[in-house]
């Protein structure tokens, strides 16, 4: 599995942890910046992570701004994402089984490091259901 992962400077302290986790797994991480707490603006590195996932040089992606609301409104602009701004094991759970969520948002700000550290397994150990559910984000993807 490859994973793009981005962040603004509030999110830039939770992408490094995000990613020692994730090389702990063997997971192959592509980090698309920002590389510091210097201010940088959001919406530039939520459509970079995008475009990542979208042309298919990450398989998913994962993204981390201050609240991870503005990160995963820029993410969601890029046609056939569909990144879910998760605050909890179980939503990060349902926005897989439900939505089929290529991208995961995350707020550095908001979400200590141990709790984003479980959210971001369950988001990766989770499948999709498919079925109605298949249906439905068929319909995002046509919008």
């Amino acid at each position: 599995m490859r994973i793009a992962i981005a962040s603004d400077h509030a999110g830039f302290a939770l992408k490094e942890e995000i990613k020692k986790y994730l090389a702990g797994r063997s997971i192959e991480v592509t980090d698309l910046g920002t590389d510091s707490e210097e201010s940088v603006d959001y919406p530039i590195f939520g459509r970079k992570c995008g475009e990542e996932v979208a042309s298919g040089k990450a398989d998913r992606g994962i993204v981390c701004c201050g609240t991870g609301i503005g990160i995963s409104i820029a993410a969601n602009k890029v046609k056939g994402i569909r990144c879910g701004l998760c605050t909890s094991v179980s939503m990060a759970e349902m926005t897989r089984r439900h939505n089929d969520a290529n991208m995961l948002a995350l707020g550095g700000r908001t979400t200590e490091v141990p709790l984003a550290l479980d959210i971001v397994k369950a988001w990766l150990d989770t499948e999709f259901e498919g079925g109605k559910h298949k249906r439905r984000t068929d319909m995002l993807d046509e919008m």
